[in-house]
């Protein structure tokens, strides 16, 4: 399992990437793994705003659908589109495959999310 430091987790397995006023939301690694052969994903609008933890899209595999949640309150400001035609890319590279960009986010509930080390000893608990 693949975790990459510098990056926000939650523990429905999204990491955030911060630079500057903007985020990078993706699926990682454990989530991709989980969920097998990734076949649609459903994109947000852009220009939608959401709140923590509010579902913003939808990934199917071969095995399930599963809602993605956006971790922290904000606004979408661009969606990956090739993920429309290639969803295989949050399994070849989920940390590379972001499915949107935010804006408008208060930095104070990135402190709810956890780092690599807490997020990689959150995974070592399920199993």
């Amino acid at each position: 399992m693949k975790i990459v430091k510098g990056l926000y987790y939650s523990k429905d397995h999204e990491w955030i990437k911060i630079e500057g006023n903007r985020g990078y939301i993706g699926i990682t690694d454990y989530a991709q793994e989980a969920m097998g052969d990734i076949v649609f994903v459903e994109l947000p609008d852009v220009d939608e705003s959401f709140a923590a933890e509010d579902n913003f899209a939808v990934v199917e595999s071969v095995k399930a659908a599963a809602d993605i949640y956006l971790p922290i309150g904000a606004t979408i400001v661009e969606v990956n589109n090739k993920l429309e035609d290639e969803p295989e890319l949050l399994n070849k590279a989920p940390f590379d495959a972001y499915i949107a960009i935010i804006e408008d986010f208060e930095t104070d509930e990135l402190e709810t999310l956890m780092d690599a080390d807490a997020y990689e000893a959150y995974c070592n608990s399920l199993e």
